[in-house]
């Protein structure tokens, strides 16, 4: 089951006030990101987010789910009525490397020639 575009916008509504966060769909699902950095995703109507020191400091109790056959477990967040939304998420982005520069074509397709 894809996650559906009524749940999206539901999620992005209340997680509005936090700002910084922004999807992007693939495959039927969606990639979650705050401030450019993958944190998690929604699948099958599911937030999921990726497991981290700080994310298991603030969810040490959340069940841990598998998004697709063959991923990683990721942390079942339950946004709803979290304080804490805005301060967990700053120690998630903090704790995740920083986005990966994409190669221009140029740079792909060149050889080192020495």
């Amino acid at each position: 089951m894809a996650t559906s575009k009524d749940y999206l916008q539901y999620l992005m509504e209340q997680v509005s006030p936090v700002g910084g966060i922004t999807y992007r769909p693939m495959m039927g699902e969606y990639v979650l990101y705050y401030k450019g950095k993958v944190i998690g995703g929604i699948y099958d109507n599911r937030v999921l987010i990726k497991i981290t020191p700080a994310s298991l400091k603030f969810l040490p109790d959340a069940p841990r789910e598998i998004p697709y056959d063959g991923a990683k477990e990721m942390l079942l967040l339950d946004f709803e009525g979290r304080e804490d939304l805005r301060e967990l998420l700053d120690d998630l982005y903090d704790s995740l490397p920083a986005p990966k520069q994409k190669k221009s074509k140029k740079e792909a397709n060149s050889f080192d020639k020495t």
